[in-house]
């Protein structure tokens, strides 16, 4: 018979050499003969760990307790496998029984260490690794795990040694190099921590190090080298799904859309939970104006992890952008029943709120969001601007200083806002640059086109119109008939549209309007800007300015050699990659160039052009909610531009005028409730308020015909309502401000032949509407002028307004083709 000390050193050779089936034959044949032999028992269990048997390891481990209870090893390796099964306590206590057993147990003092650093237990676990290593200083794992305690809480000296040391007790230990090269990446070493990430690839390429270095390399701005690096973890391992995440984030920020989706695609493919691949997919998406794709890429994350506020918030951004403004509010309205402290979540809500419409949710949401960010200037001024749109004057004077004190103090507040507030010309220069700066800085210029675009220089010049308001809008009914009236012999006209295509007659006779119509929706930024530049466009010109859904990160990237401000916002741009601004004289009198970053282009009449109009039949008095004989004062001006100081003008007219009622635009119902007890309030009778309700353009023009007198507003006037009413024949009395968006109707009564109607201070402008109340004769004769002249008045006089327009166009272009800078320059 083969003695038992001899089997089992055959046995313990045998699991040595790696011969785990021998091994284990021989350890049992042990245990046949002696079923209480540790040394036996315990390899069986380690082996049985080692191929993921644990249930048959704990039992044989606890067999060796079992038979020698006093025996440290045996408790050791029962803690060492109930840590591996995450049973951390159960850990704990018999690795303390076997320090207990032997106080200088130096392996059991690391085990225990590294129960503490799972359970986050970082002291417990830094002095059980210190234990370690006072007992045996030469414990490689034990410096490396102090290591990474160490930097866990910013120890990043103390750290960086612990690993050095552990790198010469095991030379070539990849481990402990790997948390060095992180530690340094950690403390701002970049230089250093590069260089060990490239010290231990040029030991053994490893995956993982590859994408370390790619993310410190991504940092630092190297982006074609990272990229490289994360190639390179692709390479050893093609399935790495973080890898193609990585790579994924830096074609992101090179703006390489297309491969930076195509790369967390593969990532989900790779791993179909991965949250941050959806999420930044999403994200990618949404740029490129892909909103539909967009949004099932926050579904998917959304489901990834249903309890987190993140990706319905995510989602709901995609869903508004997309125009489903009542899918977004339920979606921002699911992250916040998640999460009811996300501000970000509130101020969203506050966005879809505003775009159905609905100033009272909005108001509600904004302010939710600015009670949990208190000095969030975008959720104030949101706030501010629908409390205004509401005629919610309760903090008017206040919420008007505090909007410019943001602005004077630096603060970014959307240029728009402005134009209804008391803000001069230079506040609104510099908010707006304010506000373009992050486009300025952000989006790379294209290459500058050559001097001439073209091969032949008899060829048209090339003119494209940017907007998002080809279809009903007020700025289509003001401009289509300029489209349709280009010189086609002098000028090839494009319309590059990226708002929604609302199936109206407008949008269609828009669509025929242009030589070339390109929706261009579903482009990125970038990819709109190179199409522009694609079809060669000589002269830009955008449409929009500051105005909601803006493209200002197209026109940054300057995809024409002449970049145009016009029609659409009445006021500088603020940005350097705006050439010229198309104005007149009373708008924009000569003094008030040093408020413009872009040089005046001044226009004969009124800078607004003015397409013939088409109006309903009329319909009765009563029909429009009217008395059949009274006075009708009426301004169907939006409700921000209303202010309490005009307000209080109105009511006193009123007052003074038996009988009188004041006509008003109900853009929405939480304005009428407000107005109606304003009213009240000032001791006037709400039933005096008329509210029109929005109707197609043709129905409103043709209802001016019930009005005697329109009331403009200041500091913002009447714009395109300005027009409508004085191309209906009622009169526009007016105020002329301090700025553009407060001369315009003075601008357009002039042009109209009926500029006694500006009146040079509020007095006056009080007085002359009661004058004009009290003498229908005289109003009778204004109306009388304004429809004689309709024909023949500069206002509506397009045949001339084009041939202006044009004469701008082709200066601005010979001087550009000359290489003369912009410079203002007035048409005769």
């Amino acid at each position: 018979m083969i003695p038992i000390e001899q089997i089992l050193r055959e046995a313990e050779g045998a699991h040595r050499r790696g011969a785990l089936g021998d091994a284990k034959r021989l350890y049992r044949q042990v245990l046949e003969v002696d079923a209480r032999n540790v040394a036996a028992c315990g390899n069986l269990a380690i082996i049985a760990a080692q191929e993921g048997d644990l249930a048959q390891a704990e039992s044989l481990f606890r067999r060796v307790v079992a038979a020698r209870p006093n025996y440290p090893e045996g408790h050791n390796n029962l803690g060492a496998l109930l840590q591996q099964q995450g049973r951390l306590d159960e850990a704990i206590a018999e690795h303390r029984r076997a320090i207990a057993l032997r106080p200088d147990y130096a392996a059991a003092h690391l085990h225990l260490g590294n129960v503490f650093k799972r359970q986050g237990k970082l002291d417990e676990a830094l002095g059980s690794y210190e234990n370690a290593l006072k007992l045996k200083p030469d414990l490689p794992e034990a410096c490396n795990n102090l290591g990474v305690v160490l930097q866990s809480q910013g120890k990043f000296a103390e750290a960086l040694a612990a690993y050095e040391r552990a790198m010469k007790l095991r030379p070539g230990d990849i481990e402990a190099a790997y948390n060095r090269a992180v530690a340094l990446q950690q403390q701002g070493n970049r230089e250093e921590a590069e260089r060990a990430y490239r010290d231990i690839l040029r030991q053994s390429p490893n995956r993982f190090v590859y994408v370390n270095l790619g993310g410190l390399l991504q940092e630092q701005g190297r982006l074609d080298e990272a990229l490289a690096a994360f190639d390179a973890a692709l390479t050893l391992d093609p399935d790495y799904a973080e890898a193609q995440f990585n790579r994924g984030v830096v074609l992101q920020h090179q703006g390489r859309l297309d491969a930076a989706i195509e790369a967390y695609k593969q990532s989900l493919r790779l791993r179909p939970d991965y949250i941050e691949a959806a999420t930044n997919m999403g994200i990618a998406l949404q740029e490129m104006g892909r909103l539909g794709e967009a949004a099932a890429a926050f579904e998917h994350a959304a489901k990834l992890r249903p309890d987190a506020a993140g990706p319905h918030n995510n989602l709901g951004i995609a869903l508004l952008a997309g125009g489903q403004a009542a899918e977004a509010v339920a979606a921002f309205q699911r992250a916040l029943a998640l999460k009811p402290d996300y501000a970000e979540a509130f101020y969203n809500l506050g966005n879809a709120w505003r775009e159905l419409g609905k100033p009272e949710g909005a108001v509600a949401a904004y302010g939710q969001a600015l009670r949990l960010r208190p000095d969030d200037a975008d959720a104030f001024s949101q706030l501010v601007y629908q409390r205004w749109r509401a005629c919610d004057w309760s903090s008017f004077a206040g919420d008007q200083q505090k909007l410019l004190d943001l602005v004077r103090q630096g603060a970014r507040v959307p240029p728009f806002f402005l134009l209804a507030t008391a803000a001069g010309s230079a506040e609104q220069l510099a908010c707006a640059r304010r506000w373009v700066e992050p486009f300025a800085r952000a989006v790379v210029p294209l290459p500058a086109p050559p001097p001439v675009s073209r091969e032949s220089e008899g060829e048209r010049i090339r003119i494209g119109y940017l907007s998002a308001d080809f279809h009903q809008h007020a700025t289509a009914h003001l401009a289509a008939e300029l489209f349709e009236r280009h010189d086609r012999g002098r000028f090839e006209v494009f319309g590059y549209s990226y708002g929604p295509d609302d199936g109206s007659p407008m949008r269609r006779r828009l669509e025929r309007a242009f030589d070339r119509f390109v929706d261009i929706r579903p482009l990125s930024h970038a990819q709109a800007a190179q199409r522009i530049r694609a079809d060669e466009i000589d002269i830009l010109i955008d449409l929009k300015g500051h105005t909601l859904n803006a493209r200002t990160a197209t026109l940054a990237a300057r995809p024409a050699p002449i970049q145009v401000n016009y029609l659409g916002y009445p006021g500088t741009m603020g940005a350097a990659f705006m050439d010229y601004i198309i104005v007149d004289r009373i708008v924009t009198p000569p003094e008030q160039q040093p408020y413009f970053t872009e040089k005046f282009v001044t226009l004969p009449g009124c800078y607004q052009p003015n397409s013939m109009r088409e109006a309903a039949p009329v319909l009765p008095r009563r029909d429009c909610g009217l008395p059949a004989e009274a006075f009708v004062f009426c301004c169907f001006n939006n409700t921000y531009k209303i202010t309490p100081q005009f307000f209080d003008i109105w009511l006193r007219l009123l007052k003074r005028v038996p009988g009188s009622v004041l006509w008003l635009l109900q853009s929405n119902d939480l304005a009428r409730r407000n107005l109606r007890r304003e009213a009240e309030q000032r001791g006037v009778d709400p039933d005096r308020l008329v509210f029109a309700p929005v109707s197609p353009i043709a129905e409103h023009l043709v209802r001016h015909k019930h009005a005697d007198l329109f009331l403009d507003t200041l500091p913002c006037n009447a714009h395109t309502t300005a027009s409508d009413a004085l191309w209906a024949g009622l009169p526009v009395l007016t105020c002329a401000g301090a700025t553009f968006a407060g001369r315009v109707a003075a601008s357009a009564v002039t042009a109209a032949g009926v500029s006694e109607l500006i009146a040079p201070s509020l007095a006056d402008y009080e007085q002359l509407a009661l004058d004009l109340a009290r003498t229908p004769a005289r109003l009778r004769e204004l109306r009388e002028r304004l429809e004689r002249s309709r024909a023949t008045a500069p206002l509506f006089d397009m045949a001339a307004y084009v041939c202006n327009l044009e004469t701008a166009y082709a200066r601005m272009w010979e001087r550009w083709r000359a290489g003369e800078p912009a410079a203002a320059f007035a048409i005769e």
